[in-house]
């Protein structure tokens, strides 16, 4: 179709269509991720983000730029999660900054629009890096601003910016040293370039796969991964107001490509879902795009026996089991009100100068914060981004003139920012803790008589001086500064790179923690996991102990999924 004007009702469907083929490739996106670990993916992220303003785009009956634009706007920016979903959040942000007040769109003002989008994504980001999807997105905004005195139609126009958005994708490794040893282009980027295809395969009416040859980005397999059974996988999704009849069954389909034995049980108002799978991240972050998981239980499965896979999933909550410390649980079936996310809803009480609200990954972390003064808990971590509109619903709750934040999470750093942003009746603060020791210190260093300038200045400098490393699993074969990574290894994540790598869970820690000690350290902090025996985390201690006599090493239940140990120096 060759035109030079766009109106609202061909921008919602372009809008659509984008947020649809991204949602199509979300999985493939993931499988580019750099770092083999059970996380929230790239992918997965940019997914729900849009997917959270489609629901309000939708809901439009006549569109016109303006209401396009508001729904675009508020709908990406507080359903965004990960950093890839605000970056793209924001992209959106500065884009129908532009559009708005519009009748329809020429090729000048959708240029226009995508220098806005740009410069305000930049903007949003303290240090962006070249090689990810800022990149790709100043790579078509440069573009578009290029040709568009000779373009003459958007079908030559988009074309143009669409093949150059692509070169300057499968040039992010040249960019990106861990992108080129990884063998992959940026995530980020590939997500963007699906959605920029979605948007002008609604635009020409045609099949995008026949207007652009389409290869599989390198780096993803096509296949699905093979199936080794380590975990036995529980969880319910609630359903929402936004929850649909056929998410059911996608939920089913989904478990049954990552799982054996999947089974889906649907009740009134949630999904129960069991499945066998080696990938209980991946299934974890899949369903959260179709609600609110209030429920979840990851048990290991012993290699050497063979896993009862006869259970009804109805029957999966009776027998979950009671005192096994070698389960993972987020969660009971009736959690009270702190495992469900709240230390304490203190919005009716009298209202405090200072007050705070912290993302924390298992019941024994939930205890520490609360016993140092947190004021409402945000469940959610690495493998469950938490959105900015999770965190404004958070700070609702908190009945203080200042509320600080701590992340504890370097991917949910940007979303507490862009939080800040949208509440206007609060002060809000954000530290940037990167990790959960890093927020457990912050609390530790709060003074309640002190300004909230003051505590931002103090707990800033003191999060600067814990080194955190962290105990995990790979979940894809990989190469990483120089280290050779099988599926299934036990990895040693340390602030900046991976520091261990082995077989043995303990053996990897202890490799790990000798990287982060240095003549300067004088506390360890141990926080184990719900998939860790007490027994042997206190040996482990032990052995800590003995091979630093001269550091205090601290030993503490964290209960958090998914990560064997998390341990501190400071």
């Amino acid at each position: 179709m060759q035109s030079d004007k766009i109106d609202a009702a061909t921008f919602s469907k372009m809008f659509l269509s984008g947020a649809r083929r991204l949602e199509a490739e979300k999985e493939i996106i993931n499988e580019l991720n750099v770092f083999p670990v059970p996380d929230g993916d790239t992918g997965t992220n940019m997914s729900l983000t849009i997917m959270s303003a489609v629901s309000e785009v939708e809901s439009i009956a006549e569109p016109d730029m303006a209401t396009l634009s508001k729904a675009i706007s508020s709908g990406s920016l507080r359903g965004a999660r990960g950093n890839s979903g605000v970056i793209l959040s924001q992209l959106f942000r500065g884009f129908t900054k532009v559009i708005k007040d519009k009748e329809e769109l020429d090729i000048d003002i959708f240029t226009q629009a995508m220098q806005k989008a740009v410069e305000t994504a930049y903007k949003a980001v303290m240090k962006p890096k070249e090689g990810t999807i800022l990149t790709v997105a100043r790579a078509a905004a440069e573009k578009g601003l290029e040709i568009c005195d000779t373009a003459g139609d958007f079908d030559t126009y988009f074309r143009q910016i669409i093949f150059h958005a692509e070169d300057v994708l499968q040039q992010t490794p040249e960019m990106l040293p861990v992108l080129k040893e990884a063998g992959v282009v940026d995530s980020g980027g590939q997500g963007l370039l699906e959605i920029l295809k979605g948007g002008y395969a609604a635009y020409s009416g045609e099949d995008v796969d026949e207007l652009f040859v389409r290869s599989k980005p390198e780096g993803a397999s096509a296949a699905a991964p093979e199936k080794i059974i380590t975990y036995r996988t529980y969880l319910s999704i609630i359903k929402g107001a936004a929850f649909q009849a056929e998410y059911t069954a996608s939920v089913l389909e989904y478990a049954e490509t990552y799982g054996e034995s999947a089974a889906v049980s649907d009740k009134n108002d949630r999904v129960v879902l069991s499945v066998y799978t080696d990938e209980p991240g991946r299934i974890i972050s899949k369903c959260l795009s179709f609600g609110t998981i209030d429920d979840v239980t990851v048990t290991p499965c012993d290699k050497n026996e063979v896993c009862d896979k006869s259970e009804d999933v109805s029957e999966v909550r009776d027998e979950a089991p009671e005192g096994n410390t070698e389960s993972v649980r987020a969660g009971e079936s009736e959690p009270d009100e702190a495992e469900q996310g709240e230390a304490a809803d203190v919005s009716a009480g009298p209202e405090k100068s200072m007050g705070f609200v912290a993302v924390s990954c298992g019941k024994g972390l939930d205890e520490i914060f609360k016993s140092l003064g947190v004021d409402y808990l945000i469940t959610g971590g690495q493998t469950m981004n938490p959105s900015t509109d999770d965190m404004v619903n958070a700070i609702a709750k908190v009945n203080a003139r200042t509320v600080f934040i701590l992340p504890n999470n370097k991917n949910i750093i940007l979303a507490a920012n862009q939080a800040q942003y949208l509440v206007e009746d609060k002060e809000i603060i954000v530290i940037p803790t990167k990790t959960i020791p890093q927020g457990i210190t912050a609390l530790i260093t709060y003074m309640s008589d002190g300004t909230p300038s003051d505590n931002e200045s103090a707990m800033n400098a003191a999060i600067s001086g814990v080194k955190t490393g962290q105990v995990t699993y790979a979940v894809r074969d990989t190469t990483i500064n120089g280290i050779s990574i099988q599926k299934g290894n036990i990895m040693g994540i340390g602030d900046h790179e991976i520091l261990a790598v082995g077989n043995v869970v303990e053996d990897t820690a202890m490799e790990m923690l000798g990287h982060m000690v240095d003549d300067e350290s004088e506390v360890i902090g141990i926080y184990y996991g719900d998939e860790v025996d007490e027994e042997i985390a206190a040996d482990f201690s032990a052995e800590v102990e003995k091979k630093y006599p001269s550091l205090s090493v601290e030993l503490y239940p964290g209960g958090q999924p998914i990560y064997y140990y998390i341990i501190s120096v400071e």
